[in-house]
């Protein structure tokens, strides 16, 4: 302990190292025209000694994601901390205007640093950046200032990047990595996509999370060995899994189908979503969420699409058509394996999907999801889930266009769409999100009554609604 003189008020020691490490870090790069945080190069050294931690999202793609990075020597740890002390971490280090994933991202991670479990003198965090032109290719530099204001100044800051964005601590991937990191994804996606079809129709209630599980498993064990990467791998092995969830024995009775679009985060993060396939679940919906693979081959075509209009390196042009075709051919084996059952819903190719906005919204509109939230919509309505949340960050510009901005055009080219925009941001009750969920799945419930007498008998309702 020590004496504050100035209050005379005794100080941790732990408080001491906290604001001595705030100091520390606190240097400036640049002139006085640019300054900048310099950031904290993460070493083979620090590889060999370092905890890292990364966000939540995409709960089962991110099971064996982490499990990738492990086989290749990294100590990743995924975060589960939730609840108040999460965005009161949050609210205290970003600004209000930023948006809520920023916050949220910010906030979780302060907060476990806070909770003691961690040795911070080993210990680093992680963060993706596209480099696209959304606001959180930037969100790197405000989280390691409020790690500064924090006193953990001396944590350093990875970027999860393939555009070559901060180099000093960029993460390392190599080619075997990122086609492991493909595969996680990939199967991850039709687990993610049967676990949903399949969970509210199953008779002994978990036999679809215990199909999850076993291939998780699985597979992390094979990618560890280096194993269930290539594609006649994944042919065999997403024909085995679309079987075994077409063994799990269901009851087929009328829910209401719902779907879930939105900026990605929101989209696939519990903490951000507050729980939302599991509450739509507790209503009895059946949830329909599009894969990650989507996103990535948008992604990918973005260059693509970049270099067509504006020209550019050609070799980066040569190497992400190729890694196009590669995930193209990864995902045509997920549509067939789930497509060998009539029950199941596969997703469209990538360039059908991309076909279904033609004349709607331009293929140039591609900050922050661009068109492909559009066509998410249009696809979840072509394949009855004409229910749809899209869940979107308040104050996220390009998603308030592409998606809440083109709920009218979409209504008006499918009149039975029932779509419903929620804001997800620290000033938004949970409790006024699921109201208006709830008013979304009344309206659903009632159109399905009028449509099917089973659906009535098993709701009460024998009476059609006037």
């Amino acid at each position: 302990m020590a004496l504050n003189k100035e209050n005379t008020e005794f100080v941790s020691d732990n408080e001491l190292l906290k604001a001595q490490a705030a100091l520390e870090s606190c240097s400036i790069a640049g002139n006085e025209e640019n300054y900048r945080i310099k950031p904290i190069p993460f070493t083979d050294e620090m590889k060999k000694e370092y905890k890292i931690l990364i966000p939540n999202m995409l709960e089962i793609h991110f099971r064996m994601l982490i499990n990738v990075f492990v086989s290749h020597g990294y100590n990743i740890e995924l975060l589960t901390n939730t609840g108040a002390g999460v965005v009161t971490e949050g609210l205290k280090y970003v600004h209000n205007d930023a948006c809520y994933p920023a916050l949220l991202v910010i906030g979780q991670m302060i907060d476990a640093l806070n909770s003691g479990k961690y040795d911070l003198n080993k210990t680093a965090v992680m963060i993706t950046q596209t480099g696209g032109g959304c606001r959180a290719s930037n969100y790197i530099h405000m989280l390691r200032k409020a790690l500064i204001n924090a006193g953990y100044g001396n944590i350093p800051v990875l970027s999860m990047n393939l555009s070559g964005l901060e180099k000093e601590s960029s993460f390392r991937f190599t080619v075997p990595m990122i086609r492991k990191a493909i595969a996680a994804l990939a199967y991850g996606d039709i687990l993610m996509l049967l676990n949903n079809q399949v969970k509210p129709y199953e008779i002994n209630v978990g036999d679809s999370a215990e199909v999850v599980n076993k291939w998780v498993d699985s597979l992390c064990l094979d990618f560890s060995k280096d194993k269930s990467l290539s594609a006649r791998d994944a042919k065999h092995n997403m024909a085995l899994i679309a079987a075994d969830f077409n063994n799990i024995p269901v009851k087929r009775v009328p829910k209401v189908k719902t779907g879930i679009v939105g900026e990605i985060y929101v989209k696939y993060s519990s903490l951000a979503n507050n729980d939302l396939e599991e509450f739509l679940h507790e209503q009895g919906c059946e949830v329909m969420s599009p894969g990650i693979m989507g996103f990535i081959l948008f992604k990918v075509d973005n260059r693509i699409e970049d270099y067509k209009l504006y020209g550019g390196s050609f070799l980066k042009y040569k190497v992400a058509n190729l890694l196009l075709n590669y995930l193209n051919k990864i995902q045509q084996i997920l549509i067939d394996s789930v497509s060998e059952y009539e029950q199941f819903i596969a997703p469209l190719p990538y360039h059908e999907l991309k076909q279904l906005v033609d004349g709607i919204i331009g293929w140039g509109s591609k900050m922050g999801e661009g068109w492909l939230l559009t066509a998410e919509m249009i696809e979840l309505i072509r394949e009855g889930y004409s229910n749809i949340i899209c869940a979107q960050p308040f104050g996220c510009l390009p998603n308030h266009i592409v998606g809440k901005g083109m709920v009218r055009k979409v209504r008006s080219l499918y009149p039975d769409a029932n779509i419903v925009p929620i804001d997800y941001d620290p000033g938004a009750t949970r409790v006024n999100q699921e109201n208006r969920i709830q008013l979304m799945l009344a309206v659903a419930a009632e159109r399905l009554a009028e449509e099917n007498p089973e659906f009535r008998k098993i709701t009460g309702t024998d009476s059609a609604p006037a």
